[in-house]
């Protein structure tokens, strides 16, 4: 692969000093039309998965495309609660964007990829990015959510997450900014998502609510729930979601003029 040094994002907008160390991994070929993942591992918040994080960036670097891991602040790190996430994760996107040519991405294809909280902010990018300037487009060209956590209130919801993002009581104005499944419209990005039946971690629920949304609005999905898993399978497993997410990409790039 070619080496490219990790580098801190930037978010002019941003209100939390958003930095965020981000790692390329730089396919020798690129594929997929210039595709590009910005990936945001799970931990409910707390911390990152490894194997959410490179273990993810290996894989579709090996095929082609350009993988992007995201050190978002979490909370053992520090007293990091919301907006932090979501600001470093537009950092990254917006640096990615502005930095796609030299990365040999096409910048009208940058896409997401998180898992578990991971996942949950993942789709937070496809709902809020209208809510910070940039100079460059912070909305995801597309989203792939695995297992994700979706609501942040209600039976569904995953209590360590919310706590570890919003603290002890966060105001309604705050649950309202975080719920994802109410701020899905028209404007949200095509999505792949997949989750297990099993799942005793992360209800089904997240993301066959998310899916409804996007269903509600028109917008374009791809939803998978394999009846057997446990939650944060990641890779390690034979369920082949990675090949029906790599199906789904190609078609994605295959529908998509090129911008570079």
């Amino acid at each position: 692969m070619p080496e490219f040094a990790p580098f801190n994002a930037s978010l002019d907008s941003g209100t939390t000093g958003p930095a965020p160390l981000v790692t390329p991994y730089i396919p020798e070929q690129p594929g997929y039309g210039g595709a590009a993942i910005v990936i945001f591992p799970g931990g409910g918040y707390r911390q990152r998965a490894e194997h959410e994080g490179a273990g993810f960036a290996e894989f579709f670097a090996a095929e082609g495309i350009a993988s992007f891991v995201v050190d978002y602040r979490v909370r053992n790190e520090g007293d990091h609660l919301y907006p932090c996430q979501i600001e470093d994760a537009y950092a990254a996107i917006a640096t990615v964007r502005r930095r796609a040519r030299e990365f040999g991405c096409d910048p009208g294809k940058i896409g997401v990829i998180g898992s578990s909280a991971g996942g949950h902010l993942a789709a937070h990018t496809t709902v809020a990015w209208r809510d910070y300037e940039s100079d460059v487009s912070l909305r995801p060209d597309f989203a792939i959510l695995c297992y994700p956590v979706i609501y942040m209130h209600g039976q569904f919801s995953h209590g360590g997450s919310v706590l570890n993002l919003l603290g002890e009581e966060p105001s309604d104005e705050v649950l309202e900014n975080v719920t994802v499944v109410e701020r899905v419209d028209e404007k949200t990005p095509p999505c792949f998502i997949w989750h297990t039946l099993g799942d005793p971690g992360v209800p089904v629920e997240n993301s066959l609510g998310f899916a409804t949304a996007l269903r509600m609005h028109d917008v374009p999905f791809e939803l998978h729930v394999y009846q057997r898993g446990r939650h944060g399978v990641s890779r390690k497993t034979s369920l082949g979601w990675d090949n029906d997410c790599l199906r789904w990409l190609r078609d994605f790039a295959d529908s998509r003029s090129p911008e570079m």
